[in-house]
């Protein structure tokens, strides 16, 4: 089994996801390689993370840099953007040598696309993982035209987890992660779970004396607002209220002209309307066809909102069905549940006692530290299969190999031998990109 770290109380020690590791194999220059900053207007559940464990990491006196595409905002850790948020995949490399320099473990977010980071990165590497994205290709490249990219994403995703990543550890989300890397053939000894936290809630807010439910995630396909939408036409005859849909994505448009009475789309919300909306609703109402865990069910929860989904990866680790929330099995029965609680309050109480009570044994000190101890164990391991080899040597001798290519590719096209322009793939490398000048670190801002 991968081993696992459970949630631990707030009046609990954090333990290790792993027996303690040596203090001197700890990684202190930590860097992150991630789809998106926390700021982007695409950001979720993956961003969220990454930030939580890069801030906090940063407090217990890591130096984090996260390498990211898209807009970067100023944060306690420094914040690298490599470009656009589909070209950054190409850049990330030269960025991290260029911009970022020696580090001692590199932390690839693998969401879907890959970065192939151990094919290019000499140092110890980590691979955080939410979700395998087997299905979501087929969901995001649906129909004849587009069914060859789905495939070949598919198959390049599996590649990189199951291959690509073979020598190193492999941090997911929840058991339900855990085994979806077993599934495509990732070795068990590899995984390490460690959970999301949740913020502490803050005062209670009012709950609406009329009834409320929410959705809140990103408007992409596999979040199934469309199917949610559908079943409110059956639900809003027997409940009454009103259906609240928080956030933005590619889909908001064709989801508008879908919406019934009563159904409100509000966009991008501040935190604090965030916590508003969760405390007033009487139930959080998630359709996903998976997900990673769920985060958005755990902040629902601390404030003692319970949940209704499907009995999916992901859900069925952050509802506990029956006792924190419902997971139906098909549609009629997620009606069923959503009108079942709608019209009982001491029900609806209940649940939304049981879920803030489990919420609370989830605090993002413990999720750091457990990833902390999970980055010890993967820098350890490195220094066993390269004994004498200092951390970031391995790094300095790759950037010293690709400065010696790039003067050896120069002389070339200084004798003609590659035409002005001319690939130089042959030669190693392709088109040589326009030279940056460093960027210094961002000053610190606390959001």
């Amino acid at each position: 089994m991968p081993h696992h770290v459970p949630a631990a109380p707030r009046t609990a020690a954090p333990r290790p996801a792993r027996p303690p590791v040596a203090l001197s194999a700890e990684p202190r220059r930590i860097v992150f390689l991630s789809r998106r900053d926390l700021g982007n207007p695409a950001a979720g559940g993956s961003e969220l993370l990454v930030d939580r464990l890069a801030d906090g990491l940063t407090r217990l006196g890591h130096q984090v840099t996260l390498v990211c595409g898209g807009p970067a905002a100023d944060r306690d850790y420094r914040v690298v953007s490599a470009g656009g948020d589909l070209g950054h995949f190409l850049r990330a490399r030269g960025t991290l040598a260029r911009r970022v320099g020696d580090c001692d473990l590199l932390v690839e977010v693998c969401n879907g696309l890959p970065y192939l980071a151990p094919l290019w990165h000499r140092g110890p590497t980590l691979c955080l993982v939410n979700h395998v994205h087997t299905e979501l290709w087929d969901m995001r490249f649906g129909g004849r035209a587009l069914a060859p990219a789905g495939r070949l994403g598919r198959r390049l995703e599996h590649w990189a987890l199951k291959e690509g990543q073979r020598r190193n550890l492999m941090v997911a989300v929840s058991p339900s992660t855990a085994g979806e890397l077993r599934a495509i053939g990732v070795d068990e000894d590899r995984i390490r779970v460690v959970h999301n936290g949740v913020e502490e809630p803050g005062p209670p807010a009012p709950r609406s004396s009329t009834p409320l439910f929410l959705a809140l995630g990103r408007l992409v396909e596999y979040k199934r607002i469309d199917l949610l939408l559908r079943l409110w036409e059956r639900v809003r005859p027997v409940t009454g209220g009103r259906l609240v849909i928080v956030g933005e994505g590619p889909e908001r448009d064709r989801l508008a002209g879908l919406a019934g009475a009563g159904v409100e789309f509000v966009g991008h919300v501040t935190e604090a309307e965030k916590h508003r909306l969760l405390s007033a609703a009487w139930l959080l109402l998630h359709p996903s066809a998976v997900e990673g865990w769920g985060l958005v069910v755990t902040e629902a929860a601390i404030r003692s909102t319970p949940t209704v989904g499907f009995d999916v990866p992901g859900l069925r680790d952050s509802v506990h069905d029956g006792v924190s929330g419902v997971l139906a099995r098909g549609e009629s029965a997620f009606a069923a549940a959503w009108c079942s609680l709608a019209l009982s309050e001491e029900r609806r109480s209940a649940l939304g006692r049981a879920a803030r009570e489990l919420a609370a044994g989830y605090t993002w000190d413990h999720t750091v530290r457990a990833f902390r101890a999970v980055a010890a164990e993967a820098a350890a391991q490195a220094h066993v299969r390269a004994p004498g080899r200092s951390q970031g040597q391995g790094q300095e001798q790759s950037r010293a190999r690709a400065q010696e290519r790039e003067r050896g590719q120069g002389r070339a096209w200084a004798r003609g031998a590659v035409p002005a322009g001319g690939n130089l793939t042959g030669l190693g490398a392709g088109p040589r990109p326009a030279p940056t000048a460093p960027r210094p670190a961002a000053p610190s801002r606390r959001k």
